[in-house]
């Protein structure tokens, strides 16, 4: 081969080298079947994932929590996302944890999903507020879901618009309430952020949980 053809194909390799690389990286839907699997972050990839907001009366009526996530047609990933999956994260990197597996003290967040967040070795999500605000273990897997019965459901409807945040401990699956002193450790390193929150004075998750939010997105910039 002569030396100006040789280089000629040596430069169109390397033009296709250059190509591959500089393609975008498409985000993907990624479900995780277990807490070891999210904090190693070695979940599977799935090509369609939909989130819908839940009903107050949805709420009411069967309990759980805020959203219901599936998998489109599939009927059988339908049924692993709502039993069998811990978690999922969205190609737009917003993670839902799966309350079906966890357990407060004594109680049950139930069914389905609730918006969560990671602060390093810990998730944060908020979620009904049905127990005490005293310890916390992992349900196991096959334990009943909470609000299946209808007056059950009625009876916690004063808090179904009262979402607390609770902090999953990552590696011994712990549960806690995330009340104001918890928070003000968190936002330590924000004191204009502490200050707006400890003013608010709620705990609340619809005020509390953008704060988390917003630490998550400092987290991201490190």
């Amino acid at each position: 081969m002569k030396k100006g053809g040789w280089l000629m194909k040596k430069g169109y390799i390397l033009w296709l080298l250059i190509s591959v690389i500089s393609l975008p990286v498409v985000a993907q839907n990624i479900i995780y079947s277990n807490l070891k699997e999210l904090m190693v972050q070695d979940g599977d990839t799935l090509a369609v994932l939909r989130v819908e907001k839940r009903s107050r009366s949805q709420i009411l009526l069967t309990g759980g929590a805020d959203y219901r996530i599936t998998a489109g047609n599939d009927e059988s990933m339908c049924r692993q996302l709502k039993k069998r999956c811990f978690a999922v994260r969205t190609s737009e990197g917003d993670l839902f944890i799966n309350c079906r597996k966890l357990r407060y003290k004594k109680m049950r967040f139930g069914a389905w999903y609730a918006p969560a967040v990671q602060l390093g070795k810990n998730i944060y999500f908020c979620a009904m507020p049905l127990g005490s605000v005293i310890g916390g273990t992992f349900a196991e897997e096959d334990d009943v879901k909470l609000g299946g019965n209808v007056g059950d459901a009625l009876a916690a409807s004063s808090l179904v618009t009262k979402r607390v945040c609770y902090e999953l401990n990552g590696e011994t699956g712990k549960i806690d309430f995330v009340g104001k002193e918890k928070m003000a450790q968190l936002l330590e390193k924000h004191p204009d952020w502490k200050k707006a929150y400890l003013t608010k004075d709620s705990q609340e998750a619809k005020h509390t949980f953008k704060y988390l939010q917003m630490l998550c997105g400092e987290q991201q910039k490190e």
